[in-house]
């Protein structure tokens, strides 16, 4: 699955426990009629996808919805869901790079219906 919007907020990476877990979390806010902000964790090594992106970012995240189930000690199940990011991709447009500028090319001649046409098909 996947979700397009704007990064509202990154968050730091956090360590937990002896064996070092680590998550990092992201607000995505979508474009559309009633914009929903959308949490998602990145973990263990997925943390460090996040270093080259900036609050106000265009992305497209590839997500992983998982659920899980917990009994508290009365005896009664609970049940929990988090969305998990596994990619990001900006989708914002970079602008040409190492184009010249278009007044440096010579204007093609006048073509008329005279000129040969050499054309094999």
């Amino acid at each position: 699955m996947e979700v397009i919007g704007k990064i509202k907020i990154i968050n730091e990476t956090q360590t937990f426990g002896s064996n070092g877990f680590r998550k990092r979390e992201l607000v995505i806010t979508t474009d559309e009629q009633y914009p929903q902000m959308i949490l998602i964790e990145f973990i263990q090594d997925k943390c460090d996808l996040l270093n080259s992106f900036q609050v106000g970012q265009d992305v497209k995240v590839s997500i992983n919805l998982r659920g899980r189930e917990w009994i508290n000690p009365e005896g009664v199940a609970k049940y929990f869901n988090s969305i998990q990011g596994w990619r990001i991709e900006n989708l914002q447009q970079s602008a040409p790079q190492n184009l010249p500028p278009t007044d440096q090319f010579q204007p093609a001649p006048d073509l008329t219906d005279n000129e040969p046409d050499d054309l094999p098909f």
